[in-house]
């Protein structure tokens, strides 16, 4: 189930944890994130990235053609993939893009952690989720240390995921939710 928590960044003091959708929406929403859900496209386990690209078709179209956004791809990432534990260390880092980060989950889960108004808000996304961290919002990503997702990823940028360190240990200090 989808859920947000936030906290206080300097106190780690809890502020907000709900797990409805419309409420997350809200007040993601007030830091200028995105958030919300796509329903009813079912994708076999075996479905190839073209195939899962071909069945979110009109979500992409409509989302493209509202944020002016590029390219669409799929990336998928599981325990066995042999880049797992790089990868996650990776995400884990605070880090900043000069485009909106958009992603929506056609399997498995996430944490979309954000670092905004002296606070930590941590949006636990699933299947069917659509999340849109602004640019040059302070964030991390972790899908955990048995990773099993499939994700859409929007790009404006035609070089793909590309990000900026702030260099901080914000996210050591907040580690997700469970």
């Amino acid at each position: 189930m989808s859920r947000l928590t936030v906290w206080e960044a300097e106190s780690g003091r809890p502020v907000l944890t709900t797990e409805d959708a419309a409420e997350i929406a809200g007040a993601l929403g007030k830091i200028g994130v995105r958030f919300e859900r796509w329903e009813g496209v079912a994708v076999p386990e075996d479905a190839t990235n073209e195939q899962v690209l071909a069945a979110y078709r009109p979500y992409l179209d409509r989302l493209m053609g509202e944020t002016g956004a590029g390219s669409a791809d799929v990336i998928s990432l599981t325990p066995d993939h042999p880049q797992a534990a790089a990868m996650r260390e990776k995400f884990l880092n605070e880090h900043i893009h000069t485009e909106d980060e958009v992603r929506f989950f056609v399997r498995g889960a996430g944490d979309f952690v954000m670092h905004v108004d002296g606070k930590v808000w941590d949006a636990h996304c699933v299947q069917g989720d659509l999340i849109s961290v602004p640019a040059n919002t302070r964030h991390w990503f972790d899908a955990g240390e048995q990773p099993r997702f499939t994700a859409l990823r929007v790009f404006t940028d035609q070089s793909g995921w590309v990000a900026h360190f702030t260099g901080t240990d914000m996210a050591t200090r907040f580690p997700v939710a469970a």
